[in-house]
């Protein structure tokens, strides 16, 4: 969802970035590359790492209300579509074929978000908080997301904007269309690289699959 369907990585650098300034120190584009396809406890440890602080639990529970809280504004008000995503969907939702959202983002904010993307675009969707804690880059997403689709993970195609989700794809056996958004993604096993989203069909989606 965030980088891949919407560009709403920029959205959360706000609140991450101020956050970072609360406890005493600007967020480094270090970190913050490390953060984008991770989920929000993830983010959370990062985030106190780079301001050399070990969080207590109440720590992370601080600023994760209030980071949130946040996001809610700004999903609200503020999200954009990645280009070509809106007619992807459109697309990929006219060939018939099962489709899940596979997000690390928690489920309040994505229902926020599927006001926008359109909830009656998926069949299912995955995320970050309902994976046992084992959320990308393990493969229980996508293992899930298959699991919930009724298909063998390696008949799907993940759609992927970052080392880390696509890191989460591979590793639950799908091919994966990475279309790199905030940081590069590497060449490798069962990827295939795209600039965009633009032109995606039935018969692309078919070819990239075949092409793994």
């Amino acid at each position: 969802m965030d980088g891949t369907l919407l560009d709403s990585e920029k959205l959360w650098d706000i609140p991450l970035s101020e956050y970072s300034l609360k406890l005493g120190a600007p967020l480094s584009a270090e970190i913050r590359a490390a953060m984008v396809g991770s989920n929000v406890p993830t983010s959370m440890g990062l985030l106190f790492g780079g301001v050399g602080r070990v969080p207590t639990e109440a720590d992370i529970a601080e600023a994760m209300g209030w980071i949130e809280a946040r996001m809610v504004e700004l999903f609200r008000t503020s999200l954009t579509f990645r280009p070509g995503a809106p007619e992807a969907l459109r697309a990929v939702r006219a060939t018939g074929l099962p489709v899940a959202l596979v997000t690390s983002t928690e489920r309040a904010l994505t229902e926020i978000a599927l006001d926008t993307i359109g909830r009656e675009l998926f069949d299912v969707t995955v995320c970050g908080d309902e994976v046992d804690g084992r959320n990308k880059p393990l493969p229980e997403p996508y293992l899930k997301a298959a699991r919930l689709l009724g298909v063998p993970p390696a008949d799907c195609l993940a759609i992927e904007d970052s080392p880390t989700g696509t890191a989460s794809a591979v590793a639950a056996g799908c091919t994966v269309l990475v279309v790199p958004c905030e940081v590069p993604v590497e060449p490798g096993e069962r990827r295939v690289l795209r600039d965009s989203l633009i032109g995606l069909d039935e018969a692309l989606l078919r070819e990239l699959v075949g092409a793994s």
